[in-house]
């Protein structure tokens, strides 16, 4: 039996890319599911495709922008199946333009999003964690959370603050002895939507010819198996994923 078996998931931006992915990759090894993302559509049919293949999951339309709605995510999850055992805190958007475009909406949605989304999820379902003294928090940076790069200023300072958080999470769960694990993905150049959330035309063209050497997110799914896997006592804490041939 893997480590994954009967494990409680909940994973945010579960309607496409890494996220789908990474449900369907836990899902086959044994993991119950709870979806949440804003489309309703997508998880539906996620849903329904991991039923039709014996495994459990479900869903709740979720803004993790919202503390309120994150805290009713929490609390359906653990009515449903009791417990919360591993947290993929994967939604994120990356609108890219260089700074004196002055996009401040797009920032102030990256923020919105990709530090306060994931500062939610902790809040509302570490606690479920720390009673049990079990839990497994995973927060998607990016190789843009470790180098800066023109255009994607913004960006980059959300990813930094997502590897900030998670690091400080870890040491102090550590230190409170509450068998806590958090893990720090940061992929490189994944296929996903990722890309569709930049409206800058200039930055958009660079971005769609960056992006082909893209990997397919089933790929990342399964680093975050890997780290799901592993034994309670050993916590894979930092994880770079760089398509081979990426430079940057």
């Amino acid at each position: 039996m893997s480590n994954i078996q009967d494990k409680v998931v909940v994973i945010t931006g579960a309607s496409s890319g890494i996220g789908e992915a990474t449900a369907k990759e836990l899902v086959s090894k044994g993991a119950k599911l709870v979806l949440a993302a804003r489309r309703e559509d997508r998880l539906k049919k996620l849903q329904d495709k991991i039923k039709s293949s014996g495994g459990q999951a479900i869903y709740k339309v979720t803004d993790v922008t919202s503390r309120q709605q994150m805290e009713e995510l929490a609390e359906y999850a653990l009515k449903e199946f009791g417990k919360i055992d591993v947290l993929v805190n994967n939604a994120g958007i990356m609108p890219q333009a260089f700074l004196a475009e002055n996009k401040v909406g797009e920032w102030d949605k990256m923020v919105d999003v990709n530090i306060k989304g994931v500062l939610y999820a902790i809040a509302a379902i570490v606690p479920s964690m720390r009673e049990r003294k079990s839990g497994h928090v995973i927060n998607l940076s990016s190789v843009a959370g470790h180098n800066i790069f023109p255009g994607g200023t913004v960006y980059c300072g959300t990813k930094f603050a997502v590897k900030a958080i998670s690091e400080g999470l870890r040491q102090e769960e550590a230190m409170s002895g509450t068998n806590i694990r958090v893990t720090n993905v940061s992929p490189g150049a994944v296929t996903s939507e990722l890309v569709e959330t930049t409206t800058d035309p200039t930055m958009k063209a660079g971005l769609d010819e960056f992006y082909k050497v893209a990997i397919d997110a089933d790929r990342i799914a399964r680093a975050i198996a890997f780290a799901i896997e592993q034994p309670s006592d050993v916590a894979i804490n930092e994880m770079i994923i760089r398509p081979t041939v990426q430079v940057g």
